[in-house]
């Protein structure tokens, strides 16, 4: 009989105007990763914020080692050796390297002073363990997001943790680290460590996982061994019908340029960057981690400086010195990251979708309430937004629903170019699907779009054209008809320039 590490059972969880979670019963082997999914809002991070003692369960129990233990804080969690890797991450920027690996935990010496050199010794080991090039006294902000993703998982690792979560872990580091982090895993397993593992990239889940739980509405659908499954299955009971098609890309004319770039640059990040894209077409942007492809897309839209090139909207040049220069122009950019420059945490999610398109409410120095709730709420039937209320802090949504309410922002300011950077990392199969057919509309209406992914197989799925950024050039562009992973892949490593 397989030994059970974790085992929830009877859980509820209730927040004003949503129950959350309904009679939880969840059990993790030891030594195995198990995989939890569901679409957004179906419970996942509530359940997972309950483990690790962030919210309190209304009803039920969690037992450790098959011994009832009560959870009231997260150091409590890690006392009793449960770690969490988060989705968005966990750290302060102007703290060290080995400061946040061990921020929360500080060895003292015996006069009860917190004992920096042996902090500095372990520090130095984990890194070189991990063959990571940092020294521990550099600051964390001069880190790449997936430089600090692969530091929270160490920290994890190294807190002698029995269950470890990692709450999308992939999604911000490149291939090669992903390899790493399986390789991680495997090892954990073999130390009869337990893994809840949490993606939504299915191809991830079906090569690591040992058992697979579905969540759909805040109950468990299924829980079966990862083999007796297939990824129809699975996604059927994630979104609770039929997938027939993952990716809804039509045929769309094409028209005139609405957008033009020529010679753009910024020393050091992106150099003499050309491309178009015209109305009615989906232009993908490709590349590495550090390729420039963020940068570049930043710099058009006015968020940062750049020192030389032309932006051309409808065959005029447009002088964009700031975002709402590109408001004006009907030019909207969705960024990367949702926590840093997206999002307002304390705002409801009405004030957080109007937030660009204020002109349009404000008379004589007042908010129309009405029209403002009015045109709101359309834009999140469209995007089938889940929220209590209008009323409801953002913070409180899951990542999904928080992302389909930035797209429904932007949506707002009804533009004609949008610029797209990762719009489905951390979203869910049946979000993502939802937010491609969002996207083939906007083309159908003769909009243009330009989509920067990380997600091979969605830009050759959404797609006409791509093109490919390595070391802050552009060295490809490809049509349609000649996508492939592989020909791809050849531009973004310089094995091919264009």
């Amino acid at each position: 009989m397989d030994e059970i590490k974790m085992r929830v059972s009877g859980v509820e969880k209730s927040f004003p105007g949503v129950k959350a979670l309904s009679g939880i019963d969840f059990a993790v082997r030891k030594g195995t990763v198990h995989a939890l999914c569901g679409e957004n809002g179906a419970g996942k991070s509530t359940l997972m914020k309950i483990i690790m003692g962030l919210y309190q369960a209304d009803k039920g129990q969690i037992y450790l080692d098959e011994k009832p233990v009560t959870i009231k804080n997260p150091i409590q969690a890690m006392e009793m050796g449960i770690s969490m890797v988060a989705q968005e991450l966990n750290y302060v920027p102007e703290l060290s390297v080995e400061e946040n690996l061990f921020l929360g935990r500080l060895p003292v010496n015996r006069f009860g002073k917190v004992d920096w050199r042996k902090i500095r010794r372990d520090a130095r080991q984990f890194l070189k363990d991990e063959n990571l090039p940092y020294e521990p006294t550099q600051k964390l902000k001069t880190l790449t997001v997936s430089d600090i993703q692969m530091l929270e998982i160490i920290k994890a690792v190294t807190n002698n943790a029995q269950v470890i979560i990692m709450d999308e872990p992939t999604s911000s580091i490149t291939d090669r680290e992903v390899e790493k982090l399986f390789r991680k895993i495997e090892e954990l397993k073999a130390q009869g460590i337990s893994i809840i593992y949490i993606s939504h990239k299915m191809e991830e889940v079906f090569r690591i996982a040992d058992d697979i739980t579905v969540l759909r509405d805040g109950a468990v659908v299924s829980t079966d061994r990862a083999e007796d499954l297939d990824l129809d299955t699975v996604i059927a009971r994630m979104v609770g019908r039929k997938l027939d098609n993952v990716y809804p890309k039509e045929t769309v004319p094409i028209g005139d340029k609405a957008l033009e770039i020529k010679d753009f640059s910024q020393k050091d990040l992106f150099e003499d960057i050309n491309f178009h894209v015209a109305k009615g077409e989906i232009v993908g942007f490709a590349g590495l981690v550090g390729a420039g492809r963020t940068e570049t897309m930043r710099a058009i839209f006015g968020l940062d400086p750049h020192d030389s090139g032309q932006v051309f909207i409808n065959g005029k040049e447009a002088k964009i010195k700031c975002p709402h220069d590109s408001i004006q122009q009907k030019m909207v950019m969705l960024s990367e990251s949702r926590r840093d420059d997206g999002i307002i945490p304390v705002r409801s999610v009405m004030e957080n979708a109007s937030l660009a398109s204020l002109e349009r409410i404000i008379y004589k120095g007042y908010t129309h309430k009405a029209k403002e709730k009015q045109s709101v709420k359309e834009s999140f039937e469209k995007m089938h937004v889940k929220t209590p209320t209008l009323d409801t802090a953002i913070s409180t949504l899951s990542g999904g629903n928080q992302q389909k309410v930035l797209l429904a922002r932007w949506l707002l300011c009804e533009p004609d170019i949008m610029i797209l950077d990762e719009p489905t990392r951390g979203i869910d199969v049946g979000a993502k699907f939802e937010i491609y057919k969002l996207i083939t509309d906007i083309v159908k209406e003769g909009k243009a779009v330009i989509m920067v992914s990380s997600e091979l197989p969605e830009l050759i799925g959404m797609c006409d054209r791509i093109y490919i950024m390595c070391q802050g050039k552009i060295s490809g562009c490809i049509n349609r008809e000649e996508f492939s992973q592989e020909v791809i892949m050849r531009y973004a490593t310089g094995l091919k320039n264009g």
